[in-house]
C-alpha cells in the first residue's frame, strides 16, 4: 500500500502532523508512506521512522518567479516525482487550496481531507473523495490525526506519539557549543509577527532564573532581526545574573536539522509560539510555550516530556507563570 501525506508548511504545522504518520504506520505496518513538504522543513518528516521518503516542494519560492526557466524545471521535476506511480491513499491534513491541488495532481485511488466546515479554505474540500469531520475546537494534533482515522478506522483519543529521533551534536561538529556545559537551556525569543513577542524584561527575568539553576543559555534565532534581539537579550541577561552568570551562546544560522540536534541536547526549552518550540516538545524535551497572540489551548505545545503553555490572544503570560513552569520542568 502506498500512502501520501500532504502537509507542506509551516514548520509548526508540519511538526503537529507527525503523529499522523505514526498512526498510519501502526495501522498499516507494511505500507510505504511518503510526505510532500516545503523544502526548508523536509528534515522534520525525515526524522520520523514512520515516513519512508519525502517529496520536497518549493511553492513559497516558485510563486515569486513562476515563469522563470529554473522554476518551471523544478516544478516539472516535482510533478514527475508526485505522479511516477499511483497512490492508494492521499491524506491532505492541511485543507488549503494549494495542498488540495497537490492532492488532485497525485494519481490516487482515494483522497481524504477536512470537510467543507472544517478546512481552513473550505473550497479545498471539493478535492477529496472522503471528507473528514475534524472540529475546530480540537487540538491541532488531534485534528491532523483524525483526518487519517477517517479512512483508517482507528481511534485518536490516545496520547499522540511524534516518533521523531535525532542525535545531539558532538562538540567537534558544532564548535560554537564548546562554551556550554551539558546542562543547557534553549530560549526561542523570535516570532513571525511582533504581536507574538514577549517583553524583553520578562525574558531577562527568565534567563536569570535559568542561570541560577546552573544552566548555560542558548539563544535561538531565524532571521537577522531575531539575531540582533537574541544578542541584546544575552547581554542583558548576563549582566542581570551578576555572580550567577553562565555561558550565553547565540549560535550561527542553523538548518532545521541542525537546530533539531541542538534541541535534542537541551535540558529545557522556553520559547514563543514558533516552529522550534513545537519541535522541541515533539522531540521529547521539557518545553514551555509562551503565547502572546495565539490560542494556547488548541495549539498548546505537546510532547512526551513535561509541557506547559501560557497566554493566548491578547493575553501576555507573566514571568511568575513561566518561571513556575521552569521549576516544575527542571524538578522532573
Amino acid at each position: 500500500m502506498r500512502i501520501l501525506i500532504v502537509k507542506m508548511s509551516s514548520m509548526g504545522d508540519v511538526v503537529h502532523a507527525q503523529p499522523l504518520a505514526v498512526d498510519l504506520r501502526r495501522r498499516w505496518p507494511d505500507a510505504r508512506i511518503e510526505w510532500v513538504v516545503e523544502r526548508p522543513f523536509a528534515a522534520i518528516p525525515k526524522m520520523n521512522p514512520a515516513v519512508d521518503d519525502v517529496i520536497p516542494i518549493a511553492w513559497r519560492k516558485w510563486r515569486k518567479s513562476l515563469f522563470a526557466v529554473e522554476t518551471r524545471r523544478a516544478m516539472a521535476e516535482f510533478h514527475d516525482a508526485l505522479t511516477m506511480d499511483p497512490w492508494d491513499l492521499v491524506i491532505d491534513c492541511q485543507g488549503l487550496i494549494k495542498s488540495a491541488v497537490v492532492s488532485r495532481l497525485a494519481p490516487a485511488t482515494e483522497r481524504v481531507g477536512p470537510g467543507w466546515a472544517f478546512a481552513r479554505e473550505p473550497i479545498a474540500s471539493l478535492a477529496y473523495d472522503h471528507k473528514a469531520i475534524v472540529p475546530r475546537d480540537w487540538h491541532v494534533v488531534r485534528r491532523n490525526r483524525a483526518v487519517g482515522a477517517a479512512v483508517g478506522d482507528y481511534r485518536v483519543d490516545d496520547a499522540p506519539r511524534f516518533g521523531l529521533a535525532v542525535d545531539p551534536p558532538a562538540a567537534s561538529e558544532m564548535p560554537w557549543l564548546a562554551g556550554a556545559g551539558p546542562r543547557r537551556a534553549l530560549l526561542v525569543t523570535g516570532a513571525s509577527r511582533d504581536e507574538k513577542l514577549w517583553p524583553e524584561s520578562h525574558w531577562v527575568d527568565v534567563a536569570v532564573r535559568l542561570q541560577r539553576a546552573g544552566l548555560d543559555l542558548i539563544w535561538f534565532w531565524g532571521a537577522d532581526a531575531e539575531r540582533v534581539r537574541a544578542e541584546r537579550l544575552a547581554s542583558l541577561s548576563a549582566t542581570a545574573a551578576g555572580a550567577d552568570q553562565r555561558a550565553q551562546i547565540v549560535p550561527p544560522f542553523l538548518t532545521v536539522h541542525d537546530a533539531a540536534r541542538v534541541i535534542a541536547g537541551s535540558t529545557i526549552v522556553v520559547g514563543l509560539d514558533t516552529g522550534f518550540t513545537h519541535l522541541a516538545a515533539a522531540l521529547g524535551r521539557p518545553t514551555i510555550g509562551i503565547f502572546c497572540d495565539f490560542d494556547a489551548v488548541q495549539c498548546a505545545v505537546t510532547g512526551d516530556a513535561f509541557c506547559a503553555s501560557f497566554g493566548g490572544i491578547g493575553v501576555i503570560p507573566t514571568t511568575a507563570e513561566v518561571i513556575g513552569a521552569i521549576d516544575s520542568g527542571l524538578a522532573l
